[in-house]
């Protein structure tokens, strides 16, 4: 994922409309432990051993490192959030509400006290970006399947970064039966005749909300450590 010109968005729009740069578009790809999507909660996760919410300094524990990934990747620093002036949401009323975070995936919307990020490059040209929110499992609950809903809801869209127009259309996939709640789909970005095809995963476990958004291939070699780690006991 690659920074919008508004914010932190994870999903690439800097590639697309800023002159010189050449996205990728990595196929998309299915997990062999995929199954169907499931927006349902298996249990809302009220007595397992992670349900009390963690501060952000313990979250930020728990984010994935250089170590976790393996050889090629390198941390981007970290950018102010807010600002998404210049970013316009057109054609997807549910999605204008949430605002140009939300429409991009990069998270926008979840407005929980306790959130942590962390985006990285790789060498094999794609990029990956972690959060982690903490908070009571029905208010994550809630918050995530409010978005997805209304990104599934709005198949195709368009940003207006600046005055240079981003077609993006979405695209529900299977998600692995991690957790108690997942949601997973695809997004692709169009501009000036280049795509780019984004994943991005949610798992809901307890108090714990990880999301992994990026190059499909990353998101899914990735997301399996990431939840083992935001999740592990201690």
């Amino acid at each position: 994922m690659h920074h919008h010109t508004a914010s932190t968005a994870v999903l690439g729009l800097t590639l697309l409309v800023l002159p010189g740069c050449s996205p990728s578009s990595p196929a998309p790809t299915t997990t062999s432990s995929s199954d169907s999507a499931a927006q349902r909660p298996d249990d809302k996760g009220d007595a397992k051993r992670n349900a009390v919410p963690m501060a952000s300094a313990q979250l930020r524990e728990r984010l994935l490192d250089e170590s976790d990934l393996g050889d090629g990747y390198t941390r981007k620093p970290e950018r102010p959030s807010g600002g998404d002036d210049d970013v316009t949401v057109l054609g997807c009323p549910a999605l204008e509400k949430l605002g140009a975070d939300a429409a991009t995936g990069s998270g926008g919307g979840l407005d929980f006290p306790h959130r942590v990020k962390a985006a990285f490059t790789y060498t094999g040209n794609g990029e990956v970006t972690e959060e982690l929110y903490s908070g009571a499992g029905s208010k994550l609950s809630d918050g995530t399947g409010r978005i997805f809903d209304a990104m599934t809801g709005c198949p195709a869209y368009q940003v207006l970064a600046g005055s240079t127009p981003v077609d993006i259309t979405t695209q529900e996939v299977p998600a692995p039966r991690l957790g108690d709640e997942r949601w997973s789909h695809l997004l692709t970005f169009s501009s000036g005749g280049a795509d780019m095809v984004v994943k991005q995963t949610a798992i809901r476990d307890g108090s714990v909300l990880l999301i992994v958004s990026g190059s499909p291939a990353l998101v899914d070699r990735h997301l399996d450590t990431a939840l083992a780690k935001a999740t592990a006991i201690g």
